[in-house]
Parts: structure tokens; C-alpha cells; sequence
């Protein structure tokens, strides 16, 4: 079984009904939850984050409602927990010179910590396969959710 860490646009989209990409991330994810999904420390720090900022929504949470929101999801049977255990440069050593901007760092360093765990990237964001080297063959560590189904 291949678990799939979702990033944090993909578990922010899951947990908020309101969210533009909700639906195609609910359907996708009731689809493939039973091979299994991932958060770590970094996801779940900005999921709280995100959701409690009141620039992201007029209806964010406090701090204390967001982790409970993201308890009563990582509490799902096929949740597994990862450890954020591998430095920065370990993780996008591979693709190093495929990160062109700052914006690229946060998922370089998710994909990096899936191909070490041996695991998939679950995303929205359909410019985070352009990291991996097309002759590497781990092009299939970079799931994006279809826009339909």
C-alpha cells in the first residue's frame, strides 16, 4: 500500500466544505482513502494556520477550533502520522536545480519527505510534477486530483 500525503491546499480543501476545490477533493479522496493518507508536522502547522488566519475565510476558526478540526480528520482509519525527519537539503537534493523560487520550497520539501517514505503527493497544484526529472521514473510520486471526474 502506497500512502498518499496530502499538501496542505489538498487537506485544507478536504476539511472546508465552503472551499473552492472541495468536492473534486472529496470525491478523489473517498476514492483512494483506503490505500491510505499522510499528514506531518509541516501540513498540519498550516492547516491550523491557514484556517485560523481571518484573511482566509469571513468564517475562519480560532486556534483551538482548527486543531480540533484537524483532529477529528487525522483521526480517519487510514490516517498515518509522519515525522518530519529529513533536513531541508536531504529532501530536494535530487531536484535542487529544478526549484526556481521561494514558492517552490515548501513543496520540494513534501516531495522530497514522500520519496523518502515511499509514498505519493497528493495536490491541486498541477506545476509541482515539474520538479521531478521526467527520466527518473518517480513521476508517479506527484498525484494531482483531476479537476473532474
Amino acid at each position: 500500500m502506497t500512502p498518499f500525503l496530502l499538501d496542505v491546499s489538498t487537506l485544507i480543501a478536504l476539511a472546508w466544505p465552503t472551499h473552492r476545490a472541495h468536492e473534486r477533493v472529496e470525491t478523489w479522496f473517498s476514492r483512494n482513502a483506503a490505500l491510505g493518507w499522510a499528514t506531518c508536522p509541516f501540513t498540519q502547522c498550516a492547516f491550523v494556520r491557514i484556517v485560523s488566519n481571518p484573511a482566509f475565510s469571513p468564517n475562519f476558526l480560532t486556534v483551538t477550533a482548527a486543531v480540533q478540526l484537524l483532529t477529528l480528520n487525522v483521526n480517519h482509519p487510514t490516517h498515518e502520522f509522519w515525522a518530519d525527519d529529513l533536513p531541508l537539503a536531504d529532501a530536494v537534493r535530487s531536484f535542487q536545480g529544478r526549484l526556481w523560487g521561494h514558492n517552490q520550497v515548501a513543496d520540494g520539501y513534501l516531495l522530497g519527505l514522500v520519496m523518502h517514505k515511499q509514498g505519493k503527493l497528493a495536490t491541486l497544484d498541477e506545476s509541482l510534477a515539474t520538479l521531478l526529472d521526467p527520466k527518473s521514473g518517480e513521476q508517479d510520486r506527484v498525484v494531482v486530483i483531476p479537476k473532474s471526474f
